[in-house]
């Protein structure tokens, strides 16, 4: 069986406790209605504890969970929260013994990593660390494996987070041995071998002369543009509905597996080699990392790289301190960035004294600022006039006007018959 969860906690054993999404509704409904039947702090009068028994608990948040006592204290009980698994020593006065609830399950699920056998046979405290950060409050894949011999168990599970294998990142990571993991050779690439092939791919662009929503995410010149497609809004009835749906769930996955990605980033080495077109995470400056590709070596002593970000069309020359191996799961998502040369323009002539963009002095600068006003952060409509030998459309502004023609008054462009 396969099914989302939610990771509500790691135990220090590694004991990995997960709430089914299946079962969010009902455990929300269990936690009003036990804030409204518990009023006030815990049992104030002396109480004889028994091991095992049922009780809830305020927690620190002054909310009350479930609770079953593990462990007797003087002064505070080892309580183990039934429906969240942590465990935790908790005053008497912050308990109430009670008989409510106990038929209704606990709705957490204790697991252990099926055919995954920790270093020394248990977890080390740094996995447990690595598991705690990695996993606490995030959603998951679940793959049951095997059940447990009796219904306390531990549920025998792989494990996926943004498409990656927890037994075998772990088992990179040098924390435990994953036998018959199938997912090894995913993270194959992390031991630094580049193999050419590997390359990013295209997205499906639409047939030539439909109308799709479009956003312009990088501006070369006023006549190049990266665009990306925007699959969440449909201004035309196209065929193509079962794509875009497809597309939306490309992209939450994309954002999904970045995110985890950004999370174990340290755990991914450093590139040390470089090839032309060689796909890479790079650091941006906001300190997250995303997809990009090598271009070329700008600088030596120290070295800095020409990267392009694939998803954004952007450039940036960054040092190699900034550069790490890409696991494979994320080459399976297309770019989402596409070059594209906007038809219908051609550059005004100007005076000798006007300011030229360096690498297309046949535009001027103003004449690029006044494109970025016109496209930046604005919802645009685009339409495929050629594929090859480079794609090539026409682009509109929301109410139909082509962008370019703000240009053409501002005399900085000229129609292009």
């Amino acid at each position: 069986k396969i099914f989302q969860a939610v990771v509500s906690c790691v135990g220090h054993d590694g004991t990995i406790y997960i709430i089914p999404k299946s079962s969010e509704i009902e455990l929300n409904k269990l936690m009003t209605e036990m804030q409204s039947n518990f009023k006030g702090l815990g049992l104030m009068q002396p109480y004889c504890w028994k091991n095992g028994e049922a009780c809830v608990v305020r927690g620190s948040d002054t909310l009350w969970y479930r609770g079953k006592v593990v462990e007797l204290g003087s002064s505070a009980l080892q309580v183990h929260y039934i429906d969240h698994g942590c465990t935790e020593r908790i005053p008497q006065c912050h308990l109430y013994p009670t008989t409510l609830y106990t038929s209704i399950p606990p709705l957490c699920i204790p697991c252990q990593l099926y055919k995954t056998v920790p270093i020394g046979n248990f977890w080390q405290q740094d996995a447990v660390g690595c598991l705690q950060e990695l996993l606490t409050n995030e959603e998951v894949e679940i793959h049951v494996q095997e059940l447990p011999d009796n219904p306390w168990g531990k549920l025998s599970i792989d494990l996926y987070f943004g498409g990656m294998s927890l037994s075998a990142f772990m088992a990179y990571r040098k924390y435990c041995v994953a036998e018959d993991c199938q997912d090894m050779p995913e993270l194959d690439l992390l031991e630094g071998d580049v193999p050419v092939s590997r390359s990013y791919t295209l997205p499906p662009l639409p047939i030539p002369g439909d109308t799709f929503p479009v956003r312009v995410t990088h501006l070369v010149s006023p006549k190049e543009v990266y665009i990306c497609l925007d699959p969440s809004k449909n201004l035309v009835k196209q065929s193509a509905t079962e794509g875009d749906a497809n597309c939306d769930i490309l992209l939450e996955s994309l954002d999904e597996a970045l995110k985890w990605c950004n999370k174990s980033v340290e755990s991914l080495p450093l590139v040390k080699h470089f090839e032309a077109e060689m796909p890479c995470l790079v650091e941006y400056q906001d300190g997250l990392w995303y997809r990009a590709k090598v271009l070329s070596i700008e600088e030596y002593n120290p070295i800095k790289v020409l990267v392009q970000f694939v998803d954004y069309g952007s450039f940036s020359v960054v040092p190699t301190s900034r550069l790490r191996h890409i696991p494979y799961n994320l080459l399976k998502y297309p770019v989402q960035a596409v070059r594209a040369l906007l038809d219908g323009f051609k550059p005004a002539l100007y005076d000798k004294d006007v300011k030229r963009i360096p690498y297309s002095p046949e535009w001027s600068v103003e004449a690029l600022w006044a494109m970025m006003e016109c496209v930046e952060g604005k919802q645009l409509s685009a339409s495929i006039l050629a594929l090859s030998p480079e794609v090539t459309i026409s682009l509109y502004e929301e109410d139909k006007k082509l962008v370019h023609m703000k240009l053409i008054e501002m005399r900085l462009a000229d129609l292009d018959e």
